[in-house]
């Protein structure tokens, strides 16, 4: 199941939303939605309150509840924890149960995010803009942003490129990034963000804006080559990868002989941008 897991904002409060490319559809976080429509005043609340009514609802036999499944959504402190999520038609028939003035208006807000990703499908100049405004609510700076959602665009240039040379997508795409990454970096991706202190976070989100141009020069180095040179299959664009890798290898030791340090830092996204609430984070921590 390809999923898409986004924070979204209703108002000023965060509610964790799915994509799940398979099924075509949004699932959303019942605690975050419970949260809002009852005003509660931290995570704790939202759950005991959730909890609560999922028993009273289980109880009297309501078939939404026993459909409700769980997935793995980003907690606080950035781990995937599983969290009871309900689809859209779910959480309609949900929020019947929550008595609360923000029902209707949180429906509308439901029906626009729906509006919107089938917009964004339609016309992919949409998603840059949507992830434009993700990262800028998250507290990336527009520096950054701007190099990432380039990054973004190389990305899918190399992907594509690989698709139309017989690589296969899943394990191949990794194996061929690693080689990249491990070009240029002198790490692989799983010893990079190792070194990040990462787990489940995406790497590139974490890399400061030097590393994301040395990163963005690389693929972009091994899509052109593997245009000029045409490869066919995955060790021939192994070839090719270690070759545009190493371009970028090149410029990452050069500047690095200029300003007598490594590029390659243990900074992360938790470093520069605004902290998560500490209570929140400790109560997500005992969600299972």
């Amino acid at each position: 199941m390809a999923e898409n897991e986004l924070t979204q904002l209703f108002g000023e409060q965060k509610i964790r939303t799915m994509w799940d490319d398979e099924k075509q559809k949004w699932y959303f976080s019942i605690v975050d939605v419970c949260g809002v429509l009852t005003d509660s005043k931290d995570y704790l609340t939202a759950r005991k309150y959730w909890n609560k009514l999922k028993q009273r609802l289980k109880d009297e036999g309501n078939e939404t509840v026993t459909n409700c499944h769980q997935l793995k959504m980003k907690a606080a402190d950035g781990k995937m924890r599983s969290t009871d999520v309900a689809d859209m038609e779910q959480m309609f028939r949900l929020i019947e149960s929550i008595p609360s003035k923000k029902a209707e208006p949180f429906k509308q807000w439901m029906a626009e995010v729906a509006a919107r990703r089938i917009d964004q499908m339609q016309d992919p100049e949409l998603n840059f803009e949507q992830a434009y405004a993700d990262y800028r609510r998250l507290g990336y700076s527009d520096k950054w942003i701007n190099q990432r959602l380039k990054s973004i665009e190389v990305r899918k240039e190399l992907t594509d490129e690989w698709d139309r040379a017989g690589v296969k997508e899943g394990q191949q795409y990794a194996s061929l990034t690693d080689i990249i990454t491990q070009a240029w970096s002198g790490k692989t991706t799983r010893q990079y963000k190792q070194y990040k202190g990462l787990r489940k976070e995406s790497l590139r989100d974490n890399m400061t804006n030097i590393e994301l141009a040395l990163n963005i020069l690389a693929e972009a180095s091994t899509t052109e080559i593997s245009k000029a040179q045409n490869p066919k299959g995955f060790k021939q664009s192994a070839a090719v990868a270690r070759k545009g890798g190493k371009i970028a290898g090149d410029a990452r030791k050069t500047l690095e002989s200029q300003i007598g340090r490594s590029v390659i830092t243990r900074e992360k996204a938790s470093d520069y941008l605004p902290p998560a609430d500490r209570i929140q984070e400790l109560l997500e921590e005992t969600e299972d």
